[in-house]
């Protein structure tokens, strides 16, 4: 699986750009604020037309444009397709596969797959429990679309059950409705649970496999999945889980009207990374929290191709210059297969091996590396 060529038209700070990548690793460098990132978003935005920094699309649209272009060439699965995605500040964005449009972003998260790896994820343990169920989310929406349908239905079900909690007291016919959604959302957050718990058994299988490489077998690294408390096993049938679920939202009923807030629900759920079955986030060191973080990335890559018997594209933005030489090159050997593409200021020693395509950023403009505009103090 891998971008072949891309294409930016008034995307971030991009005017028109146009390259073709290596099928390998890309070392993408320059100085800060000059687009190497927005490189990046604009290639994993390829894949489910969702941007890791912004929720909303016109924030990628050029400043003082009204329209925006995002078009590659992906191989996946041995074909080749075509991926047009046009985003527009006064409308809704049109998506295209091999010129035929898309109605949601199933078919592309299915089509291109990518993993996308940032300074902050190093701190992913350290994070509150929305940047974990976000990482949860991330992945299982490319994995299974059933998931990700489910969480969209979830979120709006949850936005409208939190107005009816805001305004009861000012329109008390509207706790009428409460039941009706509450069973929307039980049987919509069953799915989420079911798909959570094994994807994260699966995931804490490979996690323990690539730590225990990094760490040197030194500690003994485990994942623990929490939801909802009446859930006794988030591995039961769906049907269940909905049970659970409903129950749980009874006992909080009374509560939830009184905070005018949905507090049930797996848009609570976390999940726990533990070390000597100690919790990794309250004991661990940075030295430990940033390996554990590191191992889950790489085994969410795993995951990928575990399912799909090819890679997905990896996106490794300015992580490698936090990490230490012993983890940068414990990483680097980790990702020998599959097409990667790594941002940093300058060129690394580590980086600079045979194959490898490199690419320079000035100013929104790409340069491949031998014709990049030389400074007069390098």
């Amino acid at each position: 699986m891998e971008i072949q060529r891309l294409s930016l038209s008034h995307f971030r700070n991009y005017e028109q750009a146009e390259v073709c990548f290596s099928s390998g690793q890309n070392l993408i460098f320059g100085e800060n604020a000059q687009g190497k990132t927005n490189l990046l978003e604009g290639a994993a935005y390829l894949s489910g037309a969702r941007s890791h920094r912004t929720r909303g699309d016109k924030e990628l649209i050029q400043f003082g444009q009204e329209k925006a272009a995002v078009c590659g060439t992906v191989l996946s699965r041995e074909r080749i397709f075509s991926i047009e995605i046009f985003l527009f500040r006064h409308g809704r964005r049109q998506m295209l596969l091999n010129g035929v449009k898309q109605k949601t972003t199933a078919s592309l998260s299915d089509t291109l797959r990518t993993v996308l790896f940032t300074p902050e994820d190093l701190f992913l343990i350290w994070s509150g429990p929305a940047a974990r169920r976000r990482f949860l989310d991330q992945t299982l929406c490319q994995l299974r679309p059933r998931y990700a349908q489910a969480l969209s239905q979830y979120h709006r079900l949850q936005e409208h059950k939190t107005r009816i909690l805001r305004d009861w007291e000012q329109k008390p016919s509207l706790l009428s409705t409460l039941d009706t959604f509450n069973g929307d959302m039980a049987r919509y957050g069953a799915i989420l649970i079911s798909y959570r718990a094994k994807y994260v058994q699966i995931l804490g299988e490979i996690f323990c496999k690539i730590h225990s490489a990094c760490s040197g077998n030194r500690e003994q690294p485990s994942l623990v999945y929490e939801t909802v408390s009446t859930v006794a096993d988030p591995f039961a049938p769906v049907e269940q889980i909905e049970t659970w679920l409903l129950e749980h939202q009874a006992s909080h009923r009374a509560a939830e009207q009184a905070v005018k807030s949905c507090l049930s629900g797996p848009h609570k759920d976390d999940f726990l990374v533990l070390l000597d079955g100690r919790p990794l986030k309250a004991f661990g060191s940075q030295g430990q929290v940033r390996t554990a973080a590191l191992s889950l990335k790489l085994a969410e890559r795993e995951v990928h191709f575990f399912d799909r018997k090819e890679y997905p594209v990896l996106f490794l933005d300015d992580v490698l210059s936090e990490l230490d030489e012993r983890r940068q090159s414990f990483v680097l050997n980790q990702i020998t297969e599959g097409q990667v593409f790594i941002t940093c200021c300058q060129k690394m020693p580590l980086l600079e091996q045979e194959g490898n395509a490199e690419f320079r950023i000035e100013h929104g403009v790409i340069f491949p590396a031998e014709d990049a505009p030389q400074r007069e103090n390098e």
